[in-house]
């Protein structure tokens, strides 16, 4: 038997976090003993997990404190996010100027382990070039890990790099950990200027959003001259180190629109299994969207997710249309259905 399979397959038991097509895998990886009726082996060793525990408030007050920043608590995914904006950037795309909330705001989630006996950390930072590398040292020292380091975007000044930072134990080392990671970087809220004062001006005024809610098919949200959707992959169960991976915690398809309903920058990333790739590729372009990076954003996730960012430039429902094509793609591809 295959080494690796063989602990994967015992990883899986003893966190509980089978699917379907999981517990097929494990029966034939660990042969005859678990030759069971699939629903009496779930029975037996797979007992319902309904929800991630909840973070209590202890733990959200040591988060607060460590990153001296409040952040937010979504009940349904069990996560706490603190948004950590690049304020002190002043960015363009194509030497148009473009709003942080575009896509230049960083972020940092806490999620506990499905058996409450862990946590995840997981952030998405967005560094300068020449931040990159003082950054990982920091991370490597602090006992976290580098998941991804890409690019989001083409055309933009100054030319800016993302950085996923993971690490798994309790809440409180956790929130200590990534604070003491970027506590000399500018990604620190404390070392971030004062926000500026908000426009008058809000993305409810620069664009059309009852008719970009039609096409999209979702409802945005307004985050200043913006306007953004978040949808996550309820057709999945993607797991990472005994984690369930939720919209909060990275596991999402976005785009966010700024400029005017005549003439917009739309920017995204779409969540994709490895199979869905190419025909998320093929749709963007033929809606004339730039295809920008295609990479991973986490590891050690099951089934595997690819992410893609892509750009364009236009009448901001036509560039909706796009979104929502690639939207429709999604789910229906079978994973391993791919051609070679």
């Amino acid at each position: 038997m295959d080494s690796i399979a063989f602990v994967n397959a015992m990883y899986l038991m003893e966190n509980h976090t089978f699917s379907r097509r999981q517990a097929l895998q494990a029966t034939a990886v660990l042969g005859t003993t678990l030759l069971l009726p699939l629903q009496k082996l779930q029975a037996n060793i797979l007992p319902i997990i309904s929800k991630t525990p909840s973070i209590t408030a202890e733990e959200i007050a040591a988060i607060d404190t460590a990153l001296g920043k409040k952040g937010s608590y979504k009940d349904a995914e069990s996560v706490y996010t603190t948004p950590l904006p690049r304020n002190d950037l002043k960015m363009k795309i194509k030497g148009e100027t473009v709003p942080i909330p575009f896509g230049f705001g960083g972020w940092v989630s806490f999620k506990k382990t499905v058996d409450g006996k862990s946590a995840m950390v997981m952030s998405d930072t967005v560094l300068q070039m020449e931040e990159v590398n003082t950054l990982i040292s920091a991370a490597h020292a602090n006992g976290l890990e580098i998941a991804a380091i890409h690019n989001h975007f083409f055309y933009e000044e100054p030319r800016i790099f993302y950085m996923h930072i993971h690490g798994i134990g309790s809440i409180d080392v956790l929130a200590k950990k990534y604070a003491n990671t970027i506590r000399d970087s500018k990604l620190f809220p404390a070392n971030q200027p004062a926000p500026s004062v908000p426009s008058t001006i809000t993305g409810k005024e620069n664009f059309d959003l009852p008719t970009l809610d039609a096409i999209v098919k979702y409802t945005g949200t307004v985050n200043g001259p913006t306007y953004k959707y978040t949808i996550g992959r309820a057709d999945l169960k993607v797991m990472a180190m005994g984690v369930e991976m939720t919209t909060n915690i990275g596991l999402n398809t976005w785009a966010s629109f700024a400029g005017k309903q005549d003439d917009a920058h739309i920017a995204g990333d779409i969540a994709m299994l490895q199979s869905e790739v190419n025909s998320v590729i093929k749709i963007l372009r033929k809606h004339n969207l730039e295809v920008v990076a295609v990479h991973n954003h986490m590891l050690g996730d099951d089934p595997h997710m690819i992410f893609l960012h892509y750009y364009g430039r236009g009448n901001a429902a036509t560039l909706a249309q796009g979104f929502r094509a690639a939207i429709d793609v999604l789910g229906k591809t079978p994973m391993g259905n791919m051609k070679m």
